[in-house]
């Protein structure tokens, strides 16, 4: 697999944190940084050295790993105040993991480029479990040279690598267009759930039906488990399918692109979201549809 080399996390919540440990298990040295000093401290007791600012846990790395949520955040961990330009040389490398948009992914790059800094758009889906045990997915693009020179490192993160193109910012593309589709899923399974119960059936046996059958999706299947358990409690916030589904209708917008289904996704979710489920599990979105708030 090849050397390993230090490796910085910025941010380490539930995807961030599971990659770290990860990393940690299999013997990577890893720095950790988060907006929640104690949280970045808590990796420590897993072998992590926890730092306080982006450009302190970038002075001593080779690769630095941004995973925060979305495009502001990205910007000030690479270049607002303490921010990793303010520590990086050229030669080392900066994954984005973040779901943001295509443009913001090939303007940090060009930024970095600039001082001699290489970029792997890697946005990532499957999960914190998927990212905890390395199965998650990994969209990956950039130079082949870069790929080659961190490839041990894409390697030890994700057993489920997809090389996209050379291009960065096809990463962001890829996640844009997955994440559409998962959210299209999402309210559509929520929507039959909900039109099961109304009619009488049973839901826990209607969805080992559509599991076995035509209906079947992987995210219908892991939020609709859960939420019929009454489990809600955040993996993956509201928001974030939310941020996800308006990007990629805005990508598809900028293309030229506007089909029947992903606005009305869209739309769901931002309704969701302003009404007081922003901070819930996704799955919460079964609730709400048949609190008959739509």
């Amino acid at each position: 697999m090849g050397a390993k080399f230090p490796v910085a996390i910025i941010g380490v919540g539930n995807m961030g944190g599971a990659m770290a440990t990860h990393l940690l298990a299999q013997g990577w040295p890893v720095g950790v940084c988060d907006l929640g000093a104690a949280k970045a401290r808590s990796f420590e007791a897993f072998g992590a050295v926890a730092h306080v600012t982006p450009a302190q846990v970038a002075i001593n790395s080779i690769a630095i790993i941004v995973c925060v949520v979305d495009a502001q955040q990205t910007h000030e961990v690479l270049f607002g105040e303490h921010g990793v330009m303010d520590a990086m040389q050229p030669g080392q490398m900066v994954m984005l993991c973040p779901t943001i948009a295509p443009e913001h992914t090939g303007e940090f790059a060009r930024r970095l480029g600039e001082r001699g800094i290489h970029t792997i758009d890697a946005p990532m889906s499957g999960g914190p479990a998927r990212a905890r045990d390395g199965s998650m997915s990994l969209m990956v693009a950039c130079p082949a040279a870069v790929f080659e020179r961190y490839g041990a490192l894409v390697a030890a993160l994700s057993g489920n690598v997809f090389r996209i193109s050379e291009r960065v910012g096809d990463g962001a593309r890829t996640k844009l267009v997955n994440n559409l589709l998962a959210g299209i899923n999402l309210v559509g399974a929520a929507e039959i759930m909900v039109m099961a119960k109304r009619m009488g059936l049973d839901l826990g046996r209607t969805l080992d039906v559509i599991e076995q059958s035509s209906g079947q999706s992987w995210i219908g299947s892991d939020r609709m488990r859960r939420a019929i358990a009454g489990d809600c409690a955040p993996r993956a916030h509201m928001t974030l399918l939310t941020k996800d589904t308006r990007l990629a209708v805005e990508a598809a917008q900028a293309v030229g692109f506007a089909g029947p289904l992903g606005a009305a996704a869209r739309d769901v979710f931002g309704r969701a979201s302003a009404g007081g489920l922003a901070e819930l599990d996704d799955a919460a979105l079964l609730q709400w549809l048949d609190g008959d708030k739509a």
